[in-house]
């Protein structure tokens, strides 16, 4: 299945924080790193599926500096959306002010633009990046970068655990945020909610890679969301949640195609349609689940030995329940291999010992199934190279 032709429309925008309002759909930079060239490709495509919101970062190797030399190229040409492009960079969480200065000072220099209209702390995983960004040096930076006018607001960006995200939206502090909210991850949707009700812009990291590799779905997948393609099923959950804007890194114009077909007004997201399509995919997914599906409830936590009892089951659920093995391989194996961006514990360090048990609303055996997730999804040891 492919999209619909392509309908460019700058029409519908929608509030970002403090900002200026952004298209439903945000141009990620972190994929087309060819070159400059490459990149002005995929503006070109972007401007023509109505994005105006531009993300990026220094951690995305030279993308800020090739999304420059992009610009510059399509400026010259008179190419640009309605009321200039809304850009948005990002910075790690650690350093003093003088670094955070000169490291914001060199965004915008590669940028070539004397202004972001956004500016996110990239990774606030963990309680000490809080307290670096609002109490430490971090929140000098932010406030100077302010004051000085060389960013219209400021927020964050998120891995870490919805405690953490709540608290960093209770500061004040920040005016937009970007979290993990996926189709097939809507735990933190209740989070998005109250961030948009208080005002602050909510940013959907990545709901086609991250939210499951749905660019290339699963035959189990497709025929479960049948007649439409599940990455329209994603895109208009989140749209009909009234997620600000959505992001996704494009490598090419193809990339965009869904995002140029969803650009113009909607009436509504979901028509009848589409939410018996959405029920037909929840029951496929129960269906072969069977009594073995976690709810998400997160009654099991906390888990004695620090095991993401919740996350390695959703794992699970997709891997049996819709088809979504390759996706969850790859997130289940990169566990203890991200840093702080990824769980550190996999199923593993699962010591059976039962606390869990009584605390599941379902009376899931989730030592078992934990052991289960493992044996399905962890990757075969390579033979080393050495030794």
């Amino acid at each position: 299945m492919t999209p619909q032709t392509p309908v460019r429309s700058e029409a519908t925008q929608r509030p970002f924080g403090n900002g200026r309002s952004v298209s439903l759909f945000t141009l990620g930079t972190m994929r087309a790193l060819a070159g400059p060239e490459q990149m002005a490709v995929v503006l070109r495509a972007a401007l023509a599926a109505g994005i105006n919101h531009l993300e990026t970062a220094p951690a995305y190797g030279p993308a800020e500096t090739f999304l420059g030399q992009g610009l510059a190229s399509l400026a010259a040409e008179g190419l640009g959306p309605h009321g200039g492009w809304r850009i948005t960079s990002k910075l790690l969480p650690l350093g003093d002010l003088e670094a955070g200065r000169r490291q914001l000072t060199a965004i915008l220099s590669r940028l070539g633009i004397p202004r972001l209209d956004s500016l996110a702390i990239h990774g606030l995983n963990r309680p000490e990046h809080l307290e670096w960004a609002s109490h430490g040096a971090g929140a000098e930076l932010l406030a100077w970068a302010l004051g000085e006018g060389l960013v219209g607001q400021v927020g964050f960006s998120s891995h870490g655990g919805n405690d953490l995200i709540e608290a960093a939206l209770a500061t004040g502090r920040f005016s937009f945020c970007s979290l993990h909210l996926h189709l097939f991850d809507q735990t933190r949707l209740p989070l998005a909610r109250s961030a948009l009700a208080a005002g602050i812009g909510v940013l959907a990291i990545s709901p086609a890679d991250k939210g499951g590799r749905l660019y290339d779905p699963p035959p189990e997948l497709l025929a479960d969301c049948d007649p439409f393609h599940p990455l329209e099923l994603a895109y208009r959950f989140l749209l009909d949640q009234g997620i600000s804007t959505l992001s996704l890194g494009a490598e090419q114009p193809q990339d965009l195609a869904w995002a140029a077909a969803l650009a113009g007004p909607a009436a509504t997201w979901l028509s009848p349609a589409h939410r018996a399509a959405l029920e037909r995919l929840a029951a496929a997914g129960r269906e072969r689940l069977g009594p073995e599906r976690c709810g998400q409830c997160r009654a099991c936590l906390p888990c004695p030995s620090s095991v993401p009892i919740p996350e390695l089951l959703r794992l699970r659920n997709l891997a049996v329940g819709h088809g979504m093995g390759v996706f969850a391989g790859e997130r289940y194996n990169l566990i203890g291999r991200a840093g702080h961006w990824w769980e550190q514990s996999n199923a593993e360090a699962c010591r059976h010992c039962g606390d869990c048990l009584p605390r599941c609303p379902h009376q899931l055996p989730i030592p078992e199934l934990l052991a289960d997730t493992h044996r399905r999804l962890a990757a075969a040891p390579r033979r080393r190279l050495w030794g």
